[in-house]
């Protein structure tokens, strides 16, 4: 497939696509099995249950016990992880390139052959819970809840991965299994490893185990989602700071404006040098941690600003944060801080691959939403071609009054925000 990075594909009848990375200068290999749905494909009576039954695998199969798993992913001195995105879950396993059958076998099981136990199942939903209660003590985290809740208000977008105590209280074992079987199909599924390994055996010891999966149908997303640019205030009084989520709509992940979007994002907050830290955080002292980050999706995407303030100040900070945008879309963008933007992100990029897990991770993302696995050198020449020109351009797209969304959380006495404070 890809001779530089040394990237091969095969597809099984059942539509199971597997990929490999081979990275030879390397003694470990990173294996992930990922579903082409998460959260955002979910009915809302049963938000949550993509989460739920990505808990549930590890909590037994056919042939395994929730501790004979553990026991002898340890044995062989493995990781075992897994997550649940708004769009994907993925059942992970990192080793020693000599232990892979083993953990092979121990993934493709929990995968393959979960119990859903009903006992299990009760212990898991107050584990749940009690994750659920966790996050909500988290006002970094609740401040983005809140804003996404509103962001993509009356769709699943903006719907929490965990769901809520109602959702996760109802779910019960033939509620699970209608789920899993709906899902984890042959054409729902990616099997991607990178590291120090033989595509043609591992393709041979996957089929073993998958072959006989049914092949299903892949879930479409057909309508994008339509955002809100709310204005929400919400009192918390126990909170020493206000939280503070500003967004606009952005690019899609696999939009071709994607490159300008990162490079413009690198500028307003994405590190150390940009202008949100330098100018709230050195130059006027007013929040500790504040930063941009993109969130992008299949057909959508959203680019946010965080900070944590005190109350006093928080109008302050929105106002500096309406100021960078009004710069971005105004003022020709110096070319020396250009070139440090490109300089930054070719580095972020470089060095975010430089493991086997996340190369497994790359292959499975570009696979799911490009169809196309990018070279190095040729994300580094998209990088390299952008222009000031393009960079201002974007942010006068982006960055219009109306379509700006707000969240204030903390001991809001006496603040107020109106859309007049948002013009850029």
């Amino acid at each position: 497939m890809d001779n530089e990075r040394n990237i091969r594909r095969t597809v099984l009848p059942n539509g199971l696509t597997i990929l490999t990375e081979k990275m030879d200068h390397i003694r470990s290999v990173a294996m992930g099995v990922w579903i082409r749905a998460g959260s955002r494909h979910e009915l809302a009576e049963v938000n949550g249950i993509s989460h739920f039954v990505e808990h549930m695998v590890f909590k037994g199969t056919k042939s395994r016990s929730a501790q004979h798993i553990a026991r002898e992913v340890d044995a062989i001195g493995g990781n075992l992880d897994a997550f649940t995105g708004k769009e994907t879950v993925c059942f992970n396993i990192k080793v020693l390139d000599e232990h892979v059958p083993v953990a092979l076998d121990v993934l493709s099981d929990l995968v393959l052959n979960p119990t859903f136990a009903s006992d299990e199942i009760t212990r898991e939903r107050g584990v749940i819970l009690e994750e659920i209660k966790m996050d909500e003590d988290n006002p970094d985290y609740l401040v983005h809840e809140i804003f996404t809740q509103a962001f993509w208000k009356d769709h699943p977008l903006g719907k929490p991965i965990l769901g809520t105590k109602e959702t996760v209280r109802r779910f019960e074992r033939d509620t699970l299994c209608s789920f899993y079987g709906q899902q984890f199909h042959g054409s729902n599924m990616i099997f991607s490893a990178a590291g120090n390994i033989e595509h043609d055996v591992f393709v041979e010891q996957v089929t073993r185990r998958f072959e006989s999966l049914p092949a299903g149908e892949s879930l479409t997303v057909t309508v994008p989602p339509k955002t809100a640019a709310r204005i929400i205030l919400k009192n918390k009084k126990a909170l020493e700071q206000v939280q503070l989520c500003l967004g606009v709509p952005a690019p899609a992940i696999a939009d071709e404006s994607r490159y300008v979007t990162l490079v413009l994002n690198t500028i307003l907050g994405g590190g150390m040098s940009s202008r949100l830290f330098q100018t709230v955080r050195e130059e006027r002292g007013l929040a500790y941690s504040i930063y941009s980050d993109l969130n992008p999706y299949s057909d959508t995407g959203s680019l946010c600003v965080y900070a944590g303030t005190s109350s006093d100040r928080a109008i302050q900070v929105v106002q500096l944060v309406m100021e960078q945008f009004r710069r971005l879309k105004s003022e020709p963008l110096p070319a020396d801080e250009l070139r440090r933007a490109k300089d930054q992100l070719k580095g972020n990029l470089l060095l975010s691959l430089e493991s086997s897990m996340s190369r497994m991770s790359n292959l499975a993302r570009q696979q799911m939403h490009f169809n196309y696995f990018f070279g190095m050198q040729e994300i580094l020449d998209k990088v390299e071609a952008i222009t000031e020109d393009q960079v201002m351009a974007m942010a006068n797209h982006l960055f219009r009054p109306e379509l700006v969304a707000v969240t204030l959380l903390g001991r809001l006495d006496g603040v107020k925000l109106t859309r007049n404070q948002l013009e850029c």
